[in-house]
């Protein structure tokens, strides 16, 4: 394995019902489960911040996409969504819907960038094959 650029490292007790942290302290979160799973709604569950890491590495990754083909997509927004969704042997998967509006670029520039990004992005590599990804590109799944 080739020498990591960045590790990240985390501590959490009690599971979805407890505390996390990273060990700089930057974040430090009460955990807890969604209403939707009987839960108190009263702190952050794993999806969430899935989907706020996913979002966040792919929307760099379009920029950096977006600069090398001399386009620029520093107006990026993506409004990402991570489901918990059972499946019928009593397990779960994960699925993740990202909406990507790219305002400086026409739809067929936003379509190329999206796709070109998905293949690069690190979060999509860990994904692809395991969790259905969901891209929609100016308003256009794809």
């Amino acid at each position: 394995m080739s020498k990591p650029l960045y590790t990240a490292q985390a501590h959490v007790t009690g599971g979805r019902t407890g505390h996390g942290h990273t060990t700089d302290r930057q974040l430090d979160l009460v955990l807890r489960q969604p209403e939707e799973l009987g839960g108190d709604g009263e702190g952050t569950n794993p999806e969430q911040l899935f989907a706020i890491g996913y979002a966040a590495c792919f929307n760099t990754t379009l920029i950096l996409v977006a600069q090398r083909t001399g386009l620029s997509a520093d107006d990026a927004t993506i409004d990402s969504s991570v489901s918990l969704i059972p499946t019928t042997d009593g397990r779960f998967r994960l699925g993740v819907q990202m909406r990507i509006t790219l305002p400086s670029a026409t739809d067929e520039q936003a379509t190329r960038l999206v796709r070109t990004a998905h293949q690069i992005c690190p979060y999509s590599n860990a994904t692809r094959n395991n969790i259905d990804v969901v891209l929609i590109a100016n308003g256009t799944p794809l």
